[in-house]
């Protein structure tokens, strides 16, 4: 029985012997293939092409693209950095004359973000323009004020900015970061899209920054009065405010009730007038309803709208080419339409 055993173990470790052995052959095997017959030359790099034209040279790419890295002696590549980023691991791969990468999607440069390829026998470098994408414009703060109001501007891809415009004029860079860019509200300016440029383009805002005429900011404008009917309107509320120290509460009492607010003559010419804006502020028990938006009364021709969750402030610009083209305005009536009752906030009406 104890030779038999002892039999046993030796024929065990006997195979345990050959299995390390074959694994170690063929590990060098592998390991001699991917040198390309043991390749020990630097690498060098000499173009860079995209995945879908990849024998057209390209001069720069943008964060997060799949690029190929063409060049000399690479197969034993093991990191790719762009700016001393590396790319994942896992979006490599590489043969002796190519690397198929793709670029990280955050970069410290705007522009300049050189390669570096390493591999077990050198490194090579390649300067290459790698482009953050155009900026982001996700919302600004505030979304009203005078010449010389500071606006936040919230987004990405903002690092090297170049100029901020309302509408053609250039407002004052105060300070900037990847995400967000503080500026001043120009001379003479009271309403306008917002243009943001970086090295890699001009992105506009999708909503405009003020109201170039203001029909209630804190309160209503000269001429203006509450001429709502089945609703209750409180000019003056405090709470739930966008901006200053007033917003209007408005408690739709009866379904298909109206907020309206109309101008004592001489109407307003409407001239030079694009859109009619608004925010709107949610209340817990309006998310989901409709309301409609009529223009003098004409209800022939209105626009509805549905409210926000709740809890949130939402801007709303309105073209006039979508309330028939009115040429003058008398009254703004922003009607319940789902036969509801509920309480809703709107602050800073006007017109663009």
């Amino acid at each position: 029985m104890t030779n038999r055993i002892n039999n046993t173990k030796s024929i065990i470790i006997l195979i345990c012997f050959l299995l390390l052995v074959s694994q170690n052959f063929l590990g060098c095997k592998k390991d001699n293939a991917s040198n390309g017959a043991q390749n020990t030359n630097p690498p060098t790099i000499t173009a860079v092409t995209d995945l879908a034209s990849r024998n057209i040279i390209i001069n720069a790419a943008i964060y997060g693209d799949w690029i190929i890295i063409k060049g000399t002696n690479l197969a034993t590549t093991y990191k790719v950095e762009f700016s001393n980023i590396a790319a994942s691991d896992s979006l490599i791969y590489a043969d002796d004359s190519t690397i198929t990468v793709k670029i990280p999607s955050s970069l410290p440069d705007p522009v300049n973000n050189p390669i570096k390829v390493t591999t077990k026998y050198g490194v090579a470098i390649f300067n290459f323009r790698i482009l953050q994408p155009p900026p982001l414009i996700a919302y600004f703060n505030p979304i009203v004020g005078n010449s010389g109001t500071q606006v936040t501007i919230t987004g990405d891809y903002f690092l090297g900015v170049t100029g901020v415009l309302f509408n053609n004029t250039p407002a004052t860079i105060v300070s900037s970061n990847k995400t967000e860019i503080v500026v001043q509200v120009p001379t003479g300016i009271s309403s306008g899209y917002i243009f943001v440029t970086t090295p890699s383009g001009t992105t506009k805002s999708a909503t405009s920054f003020g109201l170039s005429y203001i029909i209630y900011d804190d309160a209503l404008n000269t001429g203006w009065s509450n001429t709502s009917y089945s609703s209750v309107a409180v000019l003056n509320n405090t709470s739930n405010v966008l901006r200053g120290t007033n917003s209007i509460k408005n408690n739709y009492s009866v379904g298909f009730g109206g907020f309206r607010l109309s101008k004592a003559t001489p109407a307003i010419s409407l001239t030079g007038y694009s859109a009619l804006k608004f925010s709107v502020f949610g209340s817990t028990n309006s998310s989901g309803f409709k309301i409609r938006i009529i223009i003098n009364g004409v209800t022939a021709v209105n626009y509805s709208l549905t409210l926000p969750a709740a809890g949130v402030w939402t801007q709303y610009e309105i073209p006039f080419t979508s309330l028939g083209n009115p040429t003058t305005l008398t009254s703004v009536e922003l009607k319940e339409w789902s036969g509801k009752v509920f309480e809703v906030f709107f602050d800073d009406i006007g017109l663009l």
